[in-house]
């Protein structure tokens, strides 16, 4: 199954849950928590506009779709994505709450992915509000397209 079946679908429409796929082109579900959908907002409204924030961000990577739970992009690199069901470059910044369910390893490897489809900074942000910044060549005390974004998001 590709990301276009899947956004076809119509029994895959409307679900409480975020999917992504996976490289054999697996469905993998994932449940969704208030914190997880109030941590997405104050994010996305955390941005200054100067560019597109969008939640939910399908990309396109080798190892199947994931899903970024919020991204910011260029209106450059938006005009290439615009029209796309999934983007086939990253957006420039890629933003993924964690949950229990995550793992280091998984965490790690979603990191990498982003980054080889075109991310130039990965965050994380922990269930207790603190961000972790990232760029390929490793963690960062903050974001460096965006210095003045929280360390700690407060819900």
């Amino acid at each position: 199954m590709n990301w276009q079946e899947v956004c076809a679908h119509p029994a895959l429409k409307d679900l409480p849950f975020k999917i992504e796929l996976n490289e054999r082109g697996q469905i993998v579900m994932s449940p969704a928590k208030v914190y997880h959908a109030a941590f997405q907002g104050k994010i996305a409204r955390l941005f200054p506009d100067t560019g597109h924030v969008l939640t939910e961000c399908a990309v396109k990577t080798r190892k199947g779709t994931k899903v970024a739970d919020v991204a910011w992009c260029s209106a450059e690199r938006f005009r290439q994505i615009r029209e796309e069901t999934e983007c086939s470059i990253s957006p420039e910044i890629c933003v993924e709450i964690l949950s229990t369910g995550n793992t280091g390893d998984e965490m790690a490897e979603k990191r990498s992915l982003y980054f080889e489809a075109g991310a130039e900074e990965v965050w994380f942000c922990e269930a207790s509000g603190a961000v972790r910044f990232f760029r390929p060549g490793g963690a960062m005390s903050g974001s460096e397209r965006f210095p003045s974004f929280p360390e700690c998001v407060a819900l």
